[in-house]
């Protein structure tokens, strides 16, 4: 009897298995179909989020142009070089295009700033809706501005959409899997690549720069469309992701003065916690400082001045070729995590200040013989940047708490931004010191 009843148990549960196999097939295809639909929208929303930014970087040397050639420079291509503005061989813009880059980067400080205080108060989708529409509006303004004050207040428009999204996107990534962070990234490397790369063709192609931003617009629509259609709604999980940090290896961020709490909010958290966990964040912050700075020092102070006349490009077309090949590095680095993990971003730092260092020589001495030798050195720079990026947020990402990663996330974005807007103040005396020089 005790048999038959063993196997009359064992058919029953067999039964009972077989019956669970399709939920259970169902619940992982639904499983895959959520992981693909929020990495795909990850990536497109690192995308947009970055697009006018990086555009607007693209178009600084034509957006300063306004003087110099009769007419809206915003409607018509510079062409080819006009004569130098004053007797510097380096073919000055009166202006430096880092007022471009302070117009593109001190609001989106602002808002990193403030984020901290009250942010976390409104709701994820009104912020989207607002990062969306002031994108547009910013290739709007600048495509139909006629003087570089309203094409700056355009600037000013793609600045903020770029600084509120990325405060929220990141904070975002820290209520679905970790795994998003590598895609959000992938996605704003590709908005530097596509961004500088399609300015500049289609301006190659004989495209006018007004025609060029407006073509443009779809990109906002489709922020808005990844945010509200594509995402799924998160679910409580295990933000790991597919792989885990050995914890021999991780050195957790908090202090051990900071008492355990059940996990909550992190926007809950008391003002000596915060404080506790934006001190352990330093170790990534200030190598991340010290990269932005670097690089956007060369981007925005130094591209305008690395000037060669033995070339068939203009001034115009080498400064979008820097901006492009700049991109293109910082896209391949930035979607290079699942290949490349670097642990210690002090290195990625020294590397980009001895990159500053050898171009601000040669703009000094003049020893680089060929624009193709800068090239390189360009793509290598954004090669430098966008790993720093992305390892600063995978780091940061492994070694905090659930409780405590979405402040953290928000917290360490301001990193790249202070590093940005510091080296646009020191730019500014710096391109006039060399256009002084005859």
């Amino acid at each position: 009897m005790d048999g038959r009843g063993d196997l009359r148990q064992y058919l029953t549960d067999s039964q009972g298995e077989e019956e669970a196999i399709p939920e259970l097939r169902a619940s992982q295809s639904g499983n895959q179909s959520a992981h693909w639909r929020n990495a795909v929208g990850f990536w497109i929303l690192g995308l947009c989020n970055n697009f006018s930014y990086v555009v607007m970087l693209s178009a600084a040397y034509d957006i300063l142009h306004h003087d110099t050639v009769p007419g809206n420079q915003s409607h018509v291509d510079p062409g080819p070089a006009p004569p130098p503005h004053n007797s510097s061989r380096f073919d000055c813009n009166p202006v430096s295009t880092a007022a471009v880059l302070l117009a593109d980067i001190l609001p989106t400080l602002v808002i990193k700033l403030l984020a901290p205080l009250g942010l976390h108060l409104l709701p994820y989708s009104p912020r989207v809706l607002v990062s969306g529409l002031c994108a547009a509006g910013s290739f709007l303004l600048v495509a139909f501005s006629d003087s570089v004050e309203i094409s700056l207040c355009g600037v000013v428009l793609a600045s903020i959409s770029s600084g509120l999204g990325e405060v929220t996107f990141l904070s975002l990534t820290a209520i679905y899997p970790r795994a998003v962070i590598s895609w959000w990234s992938s996605g704003t490397g590709g908005a530097g690549l596509l961004g500088a790369l399609s300015y500049l063709g289609l301006t190659q192609a004989g495209l006018s720069p007004q025609n060029t931003l407006l073509s443009m617009l779809g990109v906002p629509a489709l922020l808005l469309a990844s945010y509200f259609l594509l995402l799924t709604a998160p679910e409580p999980q295990d933000p790991g992701g597919e792989e885990e940090a050995d914890p021999a290896t991780r050195q957790p961020l908090l202090r051990p003065e900071v008492p355990e709490a059940k996990p909550a909010s992190s926007w809950n958290l008391s003002c000596r916690e915060k404080w506790t966990i934006f001190k352990g964040l330093l170790y990534y912050i200030i190598p991340l400082v010290l990269v932005y700075f670097a690089e956007y020092f060369i981007n925005q102070g130094l591209f305008e001045l690395l000037f060669f006349q033995n070339t068939h490009l203009t001034h115009t077309q080498q400064y979008r070729w820097y901006q492009m090949l700049y991109q293109a590095g910082v896209f391949a680095s930035r979607s290079s995590l699942r290949c490349c993990r670097i642990r210690f971003t002090w290195a990625l730092a020294m590397l980009q200040c001895l990159n500053m260092a050898v171009l601000l020589a040669d703009i000094w001495l003049g020893f680089l013989p060929s624009i193709y030798l800068v090239f390189l050195i360009i793509l290598y720079e954004g090669l430098l940047g966008g790993a720093a990026y992305v390892n600063t947020f995978h780091n940061i990402a492994l070694e905090t708490s659930d409780k405590h990663r979405e402040f953290a996330m928000a917290a360490a974005c301001i990193s790249d931004t202070l590093g940005i807007s510091l080296s646009g103040l020191l730019a500014l005396p710096v391109h006039n010191f060399f256009c002084r020089l005859s």
